[in-house]
């Protein structure tokens, strides 16, 4: 099936009033995990690679990019292909050639009118060249280095003052034109227990004051309940990372603890890509019926 752009995909589950997954691909496995648990459910998702990932890879975001795409193409579902948590501007103007539909541009880390004007000019080229774009504003942090100025220790969601302003929110999407944003509601990056509380009314007042689709980040530590209540309140894209991260570990783990002599990497990778698959199969599920 044909790559479909994030945009197509935001903005029916919105219509539906429900919710779309997006998972963070760092290896082939992720990718093709997440198309796999897509397919059982019967339920499109968006598939999306981080500036972290991108490093991770030698900062070569061609290559990466290709094999998503061809297990998103291969796919029976409709996926999309998400640039994630883009700092860089040249990654930035990287993501139409290499198959994006999307770039979340993430300067939240810089204080709001220096957040508000990279924001609105990186909007400005993204619409020029066909690019949907979220941003960020206020800190969802758990990642090291999410700070003040991108230092220091990582933001706890509950620290004074890092949660999105309705009032705020609702000027900095009117003066740079995103088409979605990201907002700290009590969610966390990084998170291995999904025992995060979200705050629900926050949600309903963001939803009100914004008129554009509220992303969730830090998914991963949130209890299905949470996600259902978010969705219901108008949360529409859901971000889910480390959940498959930690299914893809405790897969391999398990493996070799029972087979410790075990050197072909297949024997371990297919168990732990089996176990993404699984997660994202229940989150489609939370997400795609969220009265349910």
């Amino acid at each position: 099936m044909p790559l479909v752009t994030t945009a197509e995909l935001v903005s029916a589950a919105a219509a539906r009033g429900h919710g779309i997954g997006a998972f963070n691909v760092i290896t082939l496995e992720h990718a093709e995990a997440i198309a796999e648990g897509a397919e059982r459910v019967g339920a499109p998702a968006i598939l999306q690679i981080s500036e972290n990932a991108v490093r991770f890879h030698g900062g070569r975001l061609g290559a990466v990019a290709a094999a998503t795409a061809a297990v998103a193409r291969a796919a029976s579902v409709p996926l999309a292909l998400h640039l994630d948590h883009v700092e860089s501007a040249e990654l930035l103007r990287a993501a139409p050639a290499e198959g994006f539909s999307s770039v979340m541009f993430d300067a939240s880390k810089l204080p709001y009118a220096e957040n508000l004007k990279a924001t609105a000019e990186a909007v400005r080229w993204g619409h020029d060249h066909g690019v949907w774009v979220e941003a960020e504003l206020g800190a969802v942090g758990g990642k090291e280095g999410d700070g003040a100025d991108g230092g220091g220790p990582a933001l706890d969601a509950h620290t004074p003052g890092v949660r999105t302003d309705p009032a705020e929110a609702a000027v900095f999407v009117a003066e740079t034109g995103v088409d979605a944003l990201a907002v700290a509601v009590g969610s966390s990056h990084a998170m291995t227990r999904r025992t995060a509380a979200l705050d629900h009314a926050l949600v309903a007042a963001l939803r009100e004051a914004v008129p554009v689709p509220l992303v969730l980040h830090g998914s991963s530590g949130v209890p299905d309940e949470e996600i259902r209540r978010a969705v219901a309140a108008g949360m529409v894209k859901v971000n889910v990372g480390t959940a498959l991260n930690t299914a893809c570990t405790e897969a391999v783990r398990a493996h070799l603890a029972g087979h410790p002599a075990t050197v072909d990497p297949r024997k371990y990778l297919a168990p732990a890509r089996e176990a993404m698959a699984g997660t994202v199969a229940g989150f489609l599920r939370v997400v795609s019926s969220p009265q349910a």
